[in-house]
């Protein structure tokens, strides 16, 4: 038992040090059951992807597994494979981990504060959706046909998962030092953005923005929620003086705000795209 729940333990974070420990893909493996098949259509689609990426990536089906939203997974049944939800998890951290570090050591004079705001505005969804587009990762997504039929594949928050779900597939594969300069070129328009000293907090600058020109009232309003409790994605709506601006989406209340704030924003021809 004890060796299972080492095995079982992906990503380990070092008190004393802070340095995430690298898991090597045959460790995956032997968790995920090895190689499933893949159709020749798909594993051409997958190379064609990898080619993109740039990278030694050897493992199709780990790449596979980062693209496979969980409607696709629930449709199909078992023989589909996993779905990415653990990947995403993973990847979560180990964006945070790279975005982090690069801060850390580019700004040596910011406070603990303000390294925080500029991390937190560069792994938000809308970044992270952002770097996922431009890669071209939509395409490339396996959805429930209802999903896909929805717009799924442009839908921000499964851009924003895939592409945790593929930098966690990465690490497993690579390790950490090979897919920080990959993880950095993805983000880095975000990046220039916050250097600039937008940290993200667009309902604030949509206000000052509204309140250089008049007194009007802005509203925010949750204007829908889908998806099982785990896993929601919230539709934000702004109003101002009742008339709606702009949407935005976002896996909690205040970020489907925020990103509504910033569509407002780029409308204005305040910020660009």
């Amino acid at each position: 038992m004890a060796n299972l729940c080492y095995l079982q333990t992906i990503l380990v974070a070092n008190a004393l040090t802070n340095l995430f420990v690298f898991v090597p893909f045959n460790v995956y493996n032997i968790l995920y059951g090895g190689e499933k098949m893949l159709t020749e259509q798909r594993i051409k689609e997958l190379k064609e992807l990898i080619e993109k990426i740039g990278l030694n990536i050897t493992s199709l089906e780990l790449i596979n597994t980062a693209l496979t939203h969980p409607s696709y997974v629930f449709e199909k049944g078992q023989g589909a494979g996993n779905h990415n939800q653990r990947l995403e998890f993973l990847g979560d951290a180990v964006v945070g981990l790279i975005v982090g570090d690069y801060l850390f050591n580019l700004y040596p004079e910011k406070s603990e504060g303000e390294l925080t705001k500029m991390r937190a505005a560069l792994v938000c969804e809308s970044s992270l959706a952002k770097a996922a587009n431009r890669l071209g990762i939509g395409p490339y997504l396996l959805m429930g046909k209802g999903e896909k039929l929805g717009g799924g594949a442009q839908r921000p928050s499964n851009l924003a998962d895939a592409w945790e779900a593929l930098i966690g597939a990465l690490y497993l594969e690579l390790g950490l030092e090979e897919i920080k300069e990959f993880t950095i070129k993805y983000i880095k328009p975000e990046l220039e953005r916050v250097i600039s000293g937008n940290y993200g907090d667009f309902k604030t600058q949509f206000q000052e923005y509204i309140q250089r020109r008049s007194d009007q009232v802005i509203e925010y309003e949750i204007l829908s929620e889908t998806g099982p409790d785990h896993d929601k994605v919230f539709v934000a709506g702004v109003s101002v003086q009742g008339k709606l601006i702009a949407r935005g989406s976002g896996r909690t209340k205040k970020e489907a705000e925020q990103n509504a704030a910033h569509q407002a924003l780029i409308k204005m021809g305040e910020l660009s795209e």
